[in-house]
């Protein structure tokens, strides 16, 4: 075998090799990871919280659940799953995501345009704020709250005057992913919560594009509960790293890990 034709052998691997890696079938470098849940610890959480916000701080879980007339804001003994104390929303209002930045607590509603604004020590109301289209979840970045409406789109929100600072729309190799739901800002990435589908996407604030996929199926199994009972609920302790996951109407938060498959 000449030289030249053993060089012409290994340039025909490379492009195949090349080539096979684009494949997304294949696991080349544009496919997200696929992550898998690992359960540290599991506690008592109200069966009767159709849960819509989940936000640990300094120490305290707060949650903020939906359904007319039975729409609240929450703060939760997480290893009891008591409510320590509670506001609840006027009846007319369906209550949505949260986030917690700085001393003050935000949170959305559905399809009233409208979002509130309390004391985190005191959940005493301190103003409230006005956006287009649904409030749907809610985080922040340290700087900005972070918004979803139900589309692919996520807003950032100046905390004070709640002007649109920008808006990625969020893709998986170049498709765009809907129902973007309950939201946390987890170590540099946006978790999200696909309303109707027991996976979290992993997604960059930067450029909106899916890093990473993290099945949940396992966590609670849709045959042990109803259709709408859904995974809605992510919460990061940044002080120790854990986090909390649970669901609409589930009896049980979950302290978890994600693993790579």
């Amino acid at each position: 075998m000449t030289i030249r034709y053993r060089w012409a052998i290994a340039a025909a691997l490379v492009a195949c090799a090349a080539a096979i890696a684009a494949w997304p079938q294949f696991g080349g470098p544009r496919v997200p990871k696929l992550w898998d849940v690992e359960i540290v610890a599991s506690f008592p959480h109200d069966p009767a919280a159709f849960t819509q916000g989940l936000v640990f701080h300094d120490g305290a879980l707060y949650e903020g659940t939906g359904l007319y007339g039975s729409s609240s804001l929450r703060e939760v003994d997480v290893a009891t799953g008591e409510v320590e104390r509670q506001v609840t929303l006027p009846g007319r209002y369906f209550g949505e995501g949260i986030a917690v930045l700085g001393d003050r607590l935000y949170q959305l509603t559905w399809q009233k345009q409208t979002g509130f604004v309390y004391e985190v020590d005191s959940f005493e109301q301190v103003g409230s704020f006005s956006y287009s289209g649904e409030g749907w979840g809610l985080t922040h970045d340290g700087e900005h709250l972070i918004m979803s409406d139900g589309s692919e789109s996520l807003r950032f929100l100046d905390p004070d005057s709640f002007d649109v600072v920008r808006t990625i729309r969020v893709r998986d190799e170049g498709r765009p992913v809907v129902r973007l739901n309950e939201l946390e800002y987890i170590d540099g990435e946006i978790w999200a919560n696909v309303w109707y589908d027991d996976r979290i996407a992993r997604i960059s604030p930067d450029s909106g594009e899916v890093v990473g996929w993290i099945d949940a199926t396992a966590v609670y199994p849709s045959a042990s509960r109803r259709r709408d009972h859904v995974l809605n609920g992510i919460a990061y302790d940044a002080a120790s790293g854990r986090v909390f996951i649970t669901g609409k109407n589930w009896p049980k938060l979950y302290e978890i890990v994600v693993v790579p498959r």
